[in-house]
């Protein structure tokens, strides 16, 4: 018997999800505001780094829930019929298909308002969404 591993050919539904995953669990989708934040920031950082979108989605050292030692880990596996996860995947969709306006100002880092991590400490905040501190 021989066996075929069969790939996903769709990469952009991957890489919606993908995104979808990681801006729902870093968000908790408390609103759309700030969900199209994050998802606009992940635009932003891969046109500034030359990276794809998920890519951007995966590195743990900008989306600290990524890392397993994030109280939010477990809401990567969110099902996928929960409304604030549909609202991320909705963001995600329109980001990748270029119809998402960029609503955290061209951001390309950020943090939860509550910690204030070294790197931020010299550098001016450029929007403040929902609990949430975006940077340049």
């Amino acid at each position: 018997m021989q066996l075929t591993l069969i790939k996903n050919s769709d990469e952009l539904k991957y890489a919606q999800y993908k995104i979808a995953r990681v801006v729902f669990a870093q968000t908790h989708a408390v609103s759309l505001r700030l969900v199209e934040a994050m998802t606009s920031l992940i635009a932003n950082n891969a046109k500034s780094s030359g990276r794809k979108f998920e890519s951007v989605a995966s590195d743990a050292k900008l989306f600290d829930v990524l890392n397993d030692s994030s109280p939010d880990k477990n809401l990567l596996f969110v099902d996928e019929s929960n409304r604030g996860f549909q609202m991320c995947l909705r963001a995600a969709w329109r980001m990748l298909h270029g119809t998402l306006s960029d609503s955290c100002y061209g951001a390309t880092r950020f943090h939860r308002a509550d910690v204030i991590p070294s790197w931020a400490t010299s550098l001016g905040y450029i929007a403040d969404i929902d609990g949430f501190l975006f940077y340049l």
